[in-house]
C-alpha cells in the first residue's frame, strides 16, 4: 500500500504512538534533557577517573553514547568505551567510571554488565526511567537520574545524550557546553519546520529522500571521526522505524575493503541508495574520497546522494543530521503502510528468550 507523504490525515491514521509529533516536539525534548542535566546528585563519584566505560545498548542509549564519542572524539581526555553485552572488559577496576543506561530499566545485558562492574569496584551512576536498574541502583547507593519515561527509547535521544554530556561536564571532564545545546535545540525548532509532517514533499528534504529511497537497500556513509555515529544512527533507525535492513560504514576504512564491492554485478548494485553525510570539519583528504565516492557509484547504484550538516556549532551539525534521518526513517516506514513504532520482531525475540528461562 502506497501512502501519499502529503496526506496528514493517512500519516496521523498510520502513526500509532505520534512518532512523528514525538519527533517534531525534538527542541522541546531537548531542552528538558539539558534541565535534567543539571539535576544530577550532588555525590557524583570522587577520586581519579582513568577510564569511563558507559554500559548501554539499543536505539536510544547506545546511540547517545556512539554520537558523544565522536562530538568529543578530540577532547575528551578519558577514554570513553560504549559496552553493549552481558559481560565487562578485564580492565573495570575502582578507577574506571561506570555510567549505566538503560531507559526502561529492564534490559538484561546492561544488568548483567552493571552487577559485574559494581562487584569490582568500579565508580557507578545510573540513568534510567525505572525498572529493576533504578531498585539495583538505590540498592547499591549509586546515584541516579531519573529520566522520562513511556515513549520509544529510539525517541529519547534528548532525555539521555544530554545527561551524559551534562554528567561529564559536572565532573569537569568536559568545559560548559551550554552555548552549544542552546543553539542545537534552536536549530532543531528551525529544522522541524523544514522536516515535518506538514511540509509538502516537494520541500521537504526528509520526504523526498524517502520517497527516492522506497524500494532500494539503503546505505549510508559517514566519516571518520565525526560522522560515523551518525550514520549508525541512521542505519539502525531504518531497522526500527523503517523495518528495513540498511547498511553502514565510514571513510576512509571502507575503501579498504567494502569498496570493491562496488565492481559488483550492474542488476546487483542497482538495488542499493547511497547516502554520504558531510561536514565542514571534515579535512580536504576525506572531501576527496567523499566525491570520488560519489562519481564513482553514480552510474551503478540506483541512487546516490550528499546531504550536509547544518548549523555553526559541532554539536548543532551533528544534531541536524541525526535529525534528519529520523525523518527520513519514519516516512519511509509511512510511505509504504507501516507504522513505524511496533517493533514486533523484537518483542517475539524477547518472548522467545523469556520461554527459554
Amino acid at each position: 500500500m502506497y501512502i501519499d507523504l502529503d496526506d496528514l490525515q493517512a500519516l496521523q491514521q498510520l502513526d500509532s504512538a505520534r512518532a512523528l509529533p514525538d519527533t517534531v516536539d525534538y527542541h522541546r525534548q531537548f531542552a528538558d534533557g539539558w534541565e535534567l542535566a543539571g539535576k544530577w546528585p550532588s555525590i557524583l563519584p570522587a577520586g581519579e577517573i582513568r577510564h569511563i566505560i558507559v554500559l548501554a545498548t539499543g536505539g536510544g542509549s547506545a546511540a547517545s553514547v556512539s554520537l558523544l564519542q565522536s562530538y568529543l572524539f578530540d577532547e575528551l581526555r578519558v577514554p570513553l568505551v560504549l559496552n553493549q553485552g552481558y559481560t565487562i572488559p578485564a580492565w573495570v577496576d575502582e578507577h574506571t567510571l561506570a555510567i549505566v543506561v538503560s531507559h526502561s530499566g529492564n534490559t538484561e545485558e546492561i544488568l548483567s554488565a552493571y552487577d559485574l562492574a559494581a562487584a569490582v569496584g568500579a565508580k557507578a551512576v545510573v540513568i534510567t526511567a525505572g525498572g529493576k536498574l533504578l531498585t539495583r541502583a538505590r540498592e547499591k547507593s549509586h546515584p541516579v537520574l531519573i529520566i522520562p519515561g513511556g515513549m520509544m527509547p529510539r525517541i529519547a535521544l534528548g532525555y539521555i545524550f544530554l545527561p551524559l554530556l551534562g554528567l561529564l561536564q559536572q565532573l569537569g571532564l568536559v568545559p560548559d557546553k551550554t552555548a552549544e545545546v542552546r543553539e542545537t535545540i534552536a536549530l532543531l525548532k528551525v529544522l522541524a519546520g523544514h522536516y515535518g509532517p506538514a511540509i509538502p514533499a516537494k520541500n521537504n528534504l526528509a520526504k523526498t529522500m524517502a520517497m527516492e529511497m522506497d524500494g532500494y537497500v539503503p546505505i549510508i556513509y559517514g566519516s571518520l571521526p565525526l560522522t560515523d555515529a551518525i550514520a549508525w544512527r541512521w542505519k539502525n533507525q531504518m531497522g526500527e522505524n523503517s523495518k528495513l535492513i540498511a547498511m553502514y560504514n565510514a571513510i576512509p576504512n571502507l575503501h579498504h575493503d567494502e569498496a570493491v564491492g562496488w565492481d559488483a554485478p550492474s542488476a546487483y548494485l542497482k538495488r542499493f541508495y547511497f547516502t554520504f553525510l558531510r561536514d565542514i570539519e571534515d579535512s580536504d583528504k576525506i572531501r576527496r574520497r567523499l566525491a570520488t565516492s560519489q562519481e564513482i557509484l553514480h552510474h551503478r547504484a540506483a541512487g546516490v546522494r550528499e546531504v550536509s550538516s547544518q548549523g555553526e556549532s559541532r554539536l548543532a551539525r551533528l544534531f541536524s543530521l541525526v535529525y534528519l534521518g529520523d525523518f527520513i526513517t519514519l516516512y519511509l516506514a509511512l510511505i509504504r503502510g507501516v507504522d513505524p513504532t511496533p517493533v514486533e520482531v523484537i518483542d517475539l525475540f524477547k518472548r522467545k528468550m523469556a520461554a527459554g528461562e
